[in-house]
């Protein structure tokens, strides 16, 4: 009998007349024989051809939307809360030449996809979210951070501490579900300078029509919390749990706070809305956006945040950089600023 193995390695030796011991010349196959025999294969498999899928429905829907990050001792987790269309060109403040410039250059129009992001840190004693994200309030394409945040491998039920960078919808929404706290066992933080603006009822009706449901979604979102005893300000710069601490930011928000992590030599600080357009803003730290309570404070935050960042080369996560919103401040000869989001790593 034919060992086929041995057939193989001859037909795919490249030497004339080489034969292995024992093999006889009838197992020899010839050439024209050979040529016959694969043709014959040939059109057998393609008699047996596979059925062809080109007509599967789209998919259109993206995987979980979390990242994951070793700091030192700690772990972070970016979670999307999803992306909408931003007005840029309507809402940034400054050169509109400069501006549009901008956006054409990073391949951008009038309006950019911007995400939602939130920062789950893991310091292995406390479970602390920065920003719950929009919930309900803003549309179908925002809202995911309860889903991402169980896809990540976590509950909403072991947040023990939800630090907030300030109280405008996209970052408080999240607080309540279906018109229960979503975060039942967590301990809501936030400066006291946004809460005694965003959750004055007098303020509210001091403000323009258009803004009243900033005020209006806040204390929606904030009260249960308050009323359950699991709302705690601070002032100013402040230390929370071991590890993380709440740096001042104001301008963009009365109280807009930056939150510190740092674990065995190794510093994130998560920005907030320092940034809303980076292909604009980190080019020209002097844009500002509509947004801004203060533009003259928020336009001096985005100049330390950024030199800070630059001259220190720690990591920064942004609230509205593209997710995962995670990367460097790199400074050039001409103190430019350019974001460098970091490279994937599978972990």
């Amino acid at each position: 009998m034919v060992n086929p193995r041995k057939t193989l390695d001859r037909l795919f030796n490249g030497t004339k007349g080489s034969f292995q011991p024992g093999v006889s010349k009838s197992d020899v196959i010839n050439p024209t024989r050979r040529a016959f025999l694969a043709a014959g294969c040939f059109c057998l498999a393609c008699s047996f051809a596979p059925p062809l899928f080109a007509d599967a429905p789209m998919a259109k829907s993206q995987a979980p939307g979390f990242y994951r990050l070793p700091l030192g001792d700690f772990e972070i987790t970016a979670l999307s809360d999803g992306s909408n269309m931003l007005p840029a060109t309507k809402l940034l403040q400054g050169d509109p030449a400069r501006i549009e410039e901008a956006l054409k250059r990073n391949y951008l129009g009038d309006f950019v996809e911007t995400s939602h992001n939130s920062f789950l840190v893991n310091t292995g004693a406390k479970l602390v979210l920065i920003d719950a994200g929009a919930g309900s309030l803003l549309g179908a394409t925002t809202g995911h951070l309860l889903s991402n945040l169980r896809a990540s491998g976590y509950q909403p039920e072991q947040i023990d501490e939800l630090y907030l960078t300030h109280l405008h919808t996209d970052h408080v929404g999240g607080l309540m579900a279906e018109g229960q706290r979503a975060f039942p066992n967590a301990i809501v933080r936030v400066d006291k300078r946004d809460t005694d603006y965003w959750l004055s009822e007098a303020n509210m009706r001091a403000a323009p029509a258009e803004a009243k449901r900033f005020f209006q979604a806040a204390i929606a979102s904030i009260t249960p919390y308050t009323r359950a005893g699991k709302l705690a300000v601070f002032e100013g710069n402040t230390d929370l749990v071991p590890g993380v601490r709440a740096q001042t930011a104001y301008g963009h928000t009365p109280g807009h706070t930056m939150y510190v992590v740092e674990s065995r030599g190794e510093k994130i600080v998560l920005w907030g809305d320092v940034v809303h357009v980076a292909a604009v803003q980190f080019k020209a730290p002097s844009v500002t956006i509509q947004y801004d309570e203060n533009a003259s404070e928020a336009e001096h935050v985005h100049e330390l945040a950024f030199a800070d960042a630059a001259q220190n080369g720690y990591i920064v996560g942004g609230a509205h950089i593209s997710f995962p919103g995670l990367g460097h401040v790199r400074r050039d000869a001409e103190n430019a600023y350019t974001y460098v989001p970091l490279d994937y790593s599978q972990g």
